[in-house]
């Protein structure tokens, strides 16, 4: 395929608003899409690198050659020219990049080329997200959309799953189930205002803690455990306390959804910054253990005995869990078979006061009757915090000023909008400490896309979490709201850009409070 067919589709998707024509847009792509070559053509609609980082910084990207007259550049060349320039290294690397892209950029139309400079510099910003391109694959082959999307969860990659059903149509889905072994994305949760608020629309449910740790999905397949992140990577060697708890479980051969934390001497959590730091660790793992012992929890059990549970209820689900792990080992829980009697709504307002308490950030309220929805945030799960805090992305950080002169300081704040872009709700340079001041400037010089005199301008890759006391109207910003005394609660490297929250969950809290001036 023509890398100019790719280009221009990117280009019509970001033309339109309506969901019907993004769909068929898509549709008819993946209709003329080699099967070889389909993870390639979403890896780049979706403005993702199967090479993540290629090297080429945003100095090199500005020297753009003149055009070619007419497209002649495929996908596949350009994957391999990728390849080439990600590989180099050693004296005379820049160089050797320089003339590598600027070859295949000589081969690009004037299209081409910008598609190219945004796909690169990670600012392709064309709206063909994962779920609206499974849409558009199951167009494509006349495939139910919600096979397909299920397919996309369970094979934790839309490129496999398309390359399957563009070589053998709808039957190929069958291929695609739970196997230890092969994580799946995890299921995660909307927001309530309240325990109240979440009791009201759930119904019978049932109340969890919300541990403040890194989310886990663990393999068990006889002695070999696997361990996974909430993005798929595997951290096995890292975490050697999981795999031991996991092996006293009772059973031999399952798969399970959980959070992994550290406990103070009184058994209080220990912030999240130090289980990020040890997780991430991956020298001396041996001392990192002795120094900060991780305990994982688990609150899911998602196989079991050969046995798929995603389609069983919530509390079918836990009834298996019970079976095979012990209490410790499993999230504490208050069911509410009723939440119109008042004696339950208080027991579970009590419940989320006690979690507080023993030091946790709050609870996840969950439909008792919900199945495990991969790699959705499905309605039937609510997280309720005691503060309003949204995971938004770093768009750019202007240097300080005083004591904080030579810094990257204040921050530039974007929520995703619907077609995968970003939009600017304020700035920040509140709540930071000097070791994360130190930390945000190395690394946003990393993401740096374009360097002016004020600052920096950076891929929308960091993930920050920012508390704030409310949504207020403002005509400075794109989307007409703006946060209220934001300040910066701790960075996500743990999440991707893609699910941080939205412009229409950033509204919606607006909604919630009333109208501010």
């Amino acid at each position: 395929m023509l890398l100019a067919d790719v280009a221009r589709t990117s280009r019509e998707i970001a033309a339109t608003r309506a969901r019907s024509r993004k769909t068929a847009l898509l549709a008819e792509l993946f209709r003329r899409t080699e099967p070889s070559e389909a993870p390639l053509v979403v890896t780049y609609l979706a403005g993702r690198l199967p090479q993540r980082r290629t090297g080429v910084g945003w100095s090199l990207l500005r020297e753009r050659p003149a055009p070619a007259a007419e497209p002649r550049l495929t996908v596949r060349e350009v994957h391999r020219t990728l390849d080439l320039i990600t590989a180099v290294a050693g004296k005379g690397a820049l160089v050797e990049r320089r003339k590598l892209l600027q070859t295949l950029m000589s081969a690009a139309t004037d299209e081409e080329q910008q598609f190219l400079l945004g796909l690169i510099g990670g600012e392709l910003r064309q709206g063909a997200l994962d779920a609206q391109a499974a849409e558009g694959l199951a167009a494509a082959v006349d495939a139910d959309p919600g096979e397909v999307r299920r397919a996309v969860m369970l094979a934790g990659s839309l490129g496999t799953v398309a390359e399957a059903l563009l070589a053998r149509g709808p039957s190929a889905l069958a291929d695609f189930r739970l196997d230890v072994g092969r994580p799946v994305q995890p299921m995660l949760a909307h927001t309530a205002k309240d325990v109240d608020e979440a009791l009201n629309r759930l119904g019978p449910c049932v109340v969890e803690e919300k541990l403040d740790g890194i989310r886990i999905q663990v393999h068990r397949d006889g002695e070999n455990v696997r361990i996974f992140t909430r993005t798929l990577d595997e951290l096995t060697e890292r975490l050697p306390e999981v795999v031991a708890a996991t092996k006293e479980l009772a059973t031999d051969r399952a798969v399970l959804d959980g959070e992994v934390i550290a406990l103070d001497e009184d058994g209080r959590p220990r912030p999240f910054q130090e289980v990020a730091g040890r997780v991430g660790s991956r020298l001396n793992v041996a001392d990192a253990h002795a120094s900060l012992p991780l305990f994982p929890v688990f609150f899911d059990l998602l196989s079991v005995d050969g046995r798929d549970l995603l389609g069983l209820s919530a509390r079918e689900r836990n009834d298996e869990l019970v079976r095979v792990a012990p209490e410790p080992r499993r999230v504490r829980r208050l069911v509410v078979e009723d939440p119109a009697d008042e004696k339950s709504r208080t027991a579970a307002r009590e419940f989320a006061a006690r979690t507080l308490e023993r030091g946790h950030e709050g609870v996840v309220v969950k439909a008792l009757d919900s199945t495990y929805s991969a790699g959705r945030r499905g309605m039937s799960w609510l997280k309720v915090k005691p503060v309003h805090t949204l995971d938004l992305v770093v768009l750019a950080a202007e240097w300080g000023h005083g004591r904080r002169t030579g810094t990257l300081s204040n921050l530039h704040l974007g929520a995703r909008r619907p077609d995968g872009t970003f939009a600017m709700l304020g700035k920040t340079f509140k709540g930071l400490t000097d070791a994360m001041l130190a930390w945000q400037t190395d690394r946003l010089q990393q993401l740096a896309v374009s360097r002016e005199s004020w600052g920096v301008t950076v891929r929308p890759e960091l993930v920050v979490e920012v508390a704030f006391d409310g949504v207020q109207r403002s005509s400075r910003y794109p989307e007409g709201v703006t946060l209220r005394f934001a300040r910066v609660v701790r960075y996500r490297e743990d999440k991707p850009a893609a699910e941080a929250d939205s412009v229409a969950a950033v509204v919606a809290l607006r909604g919630t409070q009333g109208e501010r001036a």
